[in-house]
């Protein structure tokens, strides 16, 4: 088994045990939280026909439901540093219910806009974070392996979703599938009864007296205010190298990241691919990406690659932007299968890897305020994102300058974050280093330094 990677943590995780059942209501809350905005799609047609509006309008519906999971992290980031997981997790689960159920006895698109979109979008929020957090709290060792089986639910509950939901419709309407996805979503509640917090072993950690004799009383509240802040927000994390390196690159790489899964079937549709064989991409692509994440998240754990992982997530962003650049070069349907075949190992690859190589830049500790104010902040690219691309098809016609411009930030990205990411492990060496220099040094040295030097 590789080392695993320095933690602050003041018990040992378990790195096993109860943590996999975690692991299982993590992949189901997960699963929930991006799957289920995009499965709503296949109600949208009739939705918009019902209360006649344009097709802009109802797209909203998604678009606020993700902004809204996106923008609420700092909020979900509190509730669990005060509650812990289980409880917000459950909330959650509660909220998005209410929300569906409500908004199936709407009677305008605005109140699928505050039911849908607001109140589920919310509850999705407070099922994300906390399934994020509590697998860093169980695993150490194999945390790349059991984020990369959490990540998996996603891409399982949409291949799942999107079937049921076609039956559903068909069957029932808009109406009454929005009743029924109201009680499927309440499975979110039991994922949250199986996050028990983690059974915390304690270590011994020596207490060491201060070298200038005992803490004066105000650098004593100074330290607890302190504490109290980062309780809620942790600001400082805004002077992490390791954390700016991974907010700039993300930010601009979700300029890029999910427009081409959005727009790989119309895409097809473009090239004169009928409707069926256009969707049968986004089954392929969702069954790739199934298999994909959690072999990524075995090959993280290796003894290889764990120690640098955050040069196979640079790579997973630069594969990504690769297949992009080349996507306009397949011509047929087979060609766009061999496409979003790749395209679904670079995507699994780099999902599997978006949390893990957060955790291993600034810790578990401190990972479920940084995930809320990395969320907040990427809400902007993954709302605006889409509409960008779309206008660029609008005005040049042709949906390969789409993919051109995706690859060409993904590719920028990938090389930003091997080139940072290569600088900051330097650093980190340097720093380890001159640590351990100051902690070896004898008495007699530090008596040397400290003398004052004669003077002339």
């Amino acid at each position: 088994m590789p080392p695993a990677a320095a933690s602050k943590l003041d018990y040992v995780p378990p790195d096993g045990g109860w943590g996999w059942a975690v692991v299982l209501g993590a992949f189901i809350s997960i699963g929930f939280s991006y799957a289920f905005p995009k499965s709503l799609t296949v109600y949208f047609k009739e939705i918009q026909a019902y209360f006649s509006v344009s097709y802009s309008q109802i797209a909203w519906v998604s678009s606020v439901m993700l902004a809204t999971m996106y923008a609420a992290g700092p909020i979900a980031s509190i509730l669990v540093n005060r509650y812990g997981s289980r409880p917000v997790v459950m909330v959650g689960g509660l909220m998005v219910s209410a929300g569906m159920i409500l908004a199936s006895f709407g009677t305008s698109i605005v109140h699928l806009y505050l039911c849908v979109g607001v109140i589920g979008g919310l509850g999705l929020a407070l099922n994300l974070q906390p399934s994020l957090t509590i697998v860093g709290s169980y695993f150490l060792v194999k945390r790349p392996l059991a984020n990369g089986l959490a990540m998996t639910g996603s891409p399982v509950v949409l291949f799942t979703l999107a079937p049921l939901n076609q039956f559903l419709f068909d069957s029932f309407g808009w109406r009454g599938s929005f009743l029924i996805l109201g009680a499927i979503v309440m499975n979110c509640c039991v994922a949250g009864a199986l996050m028990r917090p983690v059974n915390k072993n304690i270590k011994p950690i020596p207490k060491t007296a201060p070298p200038n004799g005992e803490v004066s009383e105000e650098k004593q509240d100074e330290t607890k205010s302190e504490g109290c802040l980062k309780r809620f927000v942790d600001v400082s994390l805004f002077r992490h190298r390791g954390f700016l390196i991974y907010l700039i690159g993300n930010c601009v790489m979700f300029f890029g990241l999910f427009a081409p899964v959005v727009f790989l079937a119309p895409y097809a549709r473009h090239q004169g691919i009928d409707e069926y064989s256009s969707a049968l991409l986004l089954s392929i692509f969702a069954v790739v990406d199934m298999f994909v994440r959690p072999s990524t998240g075995f090959l993280g754990n290796t003894k290889w690659i764990r120690p640098k992982i955050q040069y196979f997530f640079s790579f997973a962003v630069l594969f990504n932007g690769v297949c992009h650049l080349l996507c306009p070069l397949a011509q047929g349907h087979a060609g766009l299968i061999v496409y979003t075949v790749f395209f679904g190992i670079a995507f699994g690859m780099l999902c599997a890897l978006l949390f893990e190589t957060l955790m291993d830049l600034i810790g578990a500790q401190r990972f479920s305020t940084a995930v809320g104010l990395v969320t907040i902040i990427e809400c902007g690219p993954v709302l605006l994102g889409p509409p960008i691309c779309g206008a660029l098809v609008d005005s040049l016609g042709d949906y390969k300058y789409l993919f051109y411009m995706c690859g060409i930030i993904l590719v920028g990205c990938g090389l930003f974050f091997f080139i940072m990411h290569y600088y900051n492990y330097k650093k980190l060496e340097e720093e380890k280093d001159k640590s351990a220099s100051v902690e070896t040094r004898t008495p007699e040295e530090e008596e040397v330094e400290l003398k004052p030097s004669p003077e002339f």
